[in-house]
């Protein structure tokens, strides 16, 4: 996973049932947090920005990556969008640029 950076679009993983979709996304990110390598970095945008909060348990284990090294980071745009950047747990606020820069370097591995 080192050589990948992990795109959050949404708060759940698919498009049907929302409620299984945060379980699919959490056990995602449980996994993703033991791997001994992790990703180079999150980017969370649209919905994705959501799941940093303080109101989403998935902030909990964006936040252990994040003290792992991980670079976790949330669209600018996004966040003022939702109107959460007081309630972020976990990630910086960023920008498309550093996005940009991130899938140039490395791939990019969709949570949608």
């Amino acid at each position: 996973m080192k050589q990948k950076v992990i795109l959050l679009n949404t708060d759940h993983w698919g498009k049907e049932d929302p409620e299984l979709g945060r379980t699919l996304l959490e056990t995602f990110l449980t996994l993703l947090k033991q791997e001994e390598q992790p990703p180079a970095a999150v980017f969370c945008m649209h919905r994705g920005v959501l799941a940093l909060t303080e109101d989403s348990l998935l902030s909990l284990h964006l936040k252990e990556l994040e003290d792992r090294g991980v670079p976790v980071l949330a669209c600018k745009t996004c966040v003022e969008f939702y109107g959460v950047e007081d309630r972020l747990y976990a990630g910086q606020v960023s920008s498309m640029k550093r996005f940009i820069e991130l899938a140039a370097e490395y791939e990019v591995f969709a949570v949608q």
